[in-house]
């Protein structure tokens, strides 16, 4: 299933692609150096693509004026809830509102699949994401993952029970 959600006035364009294309590889291995740079080491959290393909899950690209600048998946992990993982920006591309709107489309995309409560796990040392999710309604959960002993890692959850963010500026496309 490909996808495209478009946003007017930014030159920003949302995706639903494979997990394994080309395009999301590249920015999830440069979310892996990040976590190199900030944490010493990559994300050893489990991920196979086929968890981020529909009808259980989506892989989303934000493209920025044609370039691919941002990533991010969800996987449902059971009764009606969904996890986020490996949600990116690339450094040149923060700031613009692309995660804020990724981050949206992730959460319409789990609510469209049934998903009533989203959960993600974050850390310390990323305090820019951790500020975008507190600011878009995501609260303290218990822990869980590869990371729940970790003490500076965030477990954070969002439920749908109050209104999935109105993308009304962001509109489907054909394929």
């Amino acid at each position: 299933m490909r996808g495209r959600l478009s946003s007017t006035g930014m030159g920003l364009e949302i995706r639903c692609l494979p997990f394994e294309c080309p395009e999301a590889a590249a920015l999830c291995g440069a979310l892996q150096a990040e976590y190199t740079v900030r944490y010493g080491g990559t994300d050893e959290t489990p991920v196979d693509a086929p968890e981020f393909a529909p009808p259980h899950g989506a892989f989303l690209v934000a493209h920025l004026d044609s370039e691919p600048v941002g990533c991010g998946g969800f996987r449902t992990v059971g009764d009606g809830v969904a996890e986020i993982k490996r949600m990116y920006v690339q450094p040149h591309a923060r700031g613009r509102g692309v995660a804020r709107r990724l981050l949206a489309a992730l959460e319409r995309s789990a609510a469209a699949t049934g998903c009533d409560r989203i959960i993600l796990e974050t850390g310390s040392a990323q305090p820019e994401a951790i500020g975008l999710y507190e600011s878009s309604g995501y609260t303290p959960v218990p822990a869980f993952g590869t990371y729940r002993c970790e003490p500076g890692s965030r477990h954070l959850g969002k439920s749908f029970e109050s209104a999935v963010p109105d993308l009304s500026a962001v509109s489907r496309m054909p394929a």
